[in-house]
């Protein structure tokens, strides 16, 4: 289960990766695609890392569950705080992108 999830977290990473090179490329797949600008790449890479996050911090319960001694309570305990933060931070900043990108969006629709 802790290396199905892992390889969940790895994939997540590389789909964002290869959803990134996708929308920065000069030669989009879709003509009639704008190209999206570099908000919009960093909303798309940092929603997938922090799936790749989600399923890092279940393997890591996983691991812990079969195999609890108090050691490795005290490592998932630290390491799920440090995850955590980690992802409440990433969150915060696309919704703070997100809020960005809508309101240029509205900007542009008004000139």
């Amino acid at each position: 289960m802790r290396f199905l999830l892992e390889s969940l977290s790895v994939l997540c990473v590389f789909t964002g990766l290869v959803a990134v090179v996708r929308l920065a490329s000069p030669f989009p797949l879709n003509h009639r695609r704008r190209h999206r600008p570099t908000t919009g790449i960093r909303l798309t890479f940092g929603s997938w890392l922090s799936m790749a996050l989600e399923f890092q911090l279940g393997a890591d319960i996983v691991a812990t569950t079969t195999a609890a001694t108090g050691q490795n309570l005290i490592q998932l305990a630290v390491v799920a705080v440090i995850r955590t933060f980690l992802n409440v931070f990433l969150a915060r900043e696309i919704e703070a992108e997100q809020r960005t990108e809508a309101e240029l969006q509205r900007a542009g629709a008004q000139d």
